[in-house]
């Protein structure tokens, strides 16, 4: 099994700045993409941003800018520095990998617990 362990919420006044951490463990033998996830109106979710193994990455429109997604491959672990946090950004982010577990097993995606970011007005 892939465990994501996230770390990194909590409250912030706007403006301010947060940094997320999550990390992969458990029988992996590669992962593609990781990413952050939040919920959204008439989504279970959508994507903030993400990164593949490469270092190739993709920002939704609403914080690009402010947000900056980095990996470290060696550790199977992905980050999300956040600044200029607005009231808005307030959510549960879920850690997601998209990961192989063996190297004939296919790709499946792995989600995080969450942690919770709260930025008050």
């Amino acid at each position: 099994q892939v465990q994501l362990v996230e770390s990194g919420g909590g409250l912030v006044q706007a403006g301010g700045s947060l940094r997320l951490s999550c990390a992969a463990s458990g029988s992996i033998f590669s992962i593609n993409s990781m990413g952050w996830y939040r919920p959204a109106p008439g989504k279970q979710r959508e994507l903030g941003a993400a990164i593949t193994s490469g270092g190739m990455t993709n920002y939704a429109d609403s914080v690009k800018g402010r947000f900056t997604i980095s990996r470290d491959n060696a550790k199977n672990t992905v980050y999300l520095q956040m600044y200029s946090l607005k009231p808005e950004d307030t959510a549960v982010y879920y850690c997601n990998a998209d990961a192989r577990r063996t190297i004939v097993s296919g790709r499946n995606d792995y989600w995080g617990q969450g942690t919770q970011v709260t930025v008050s007005s």
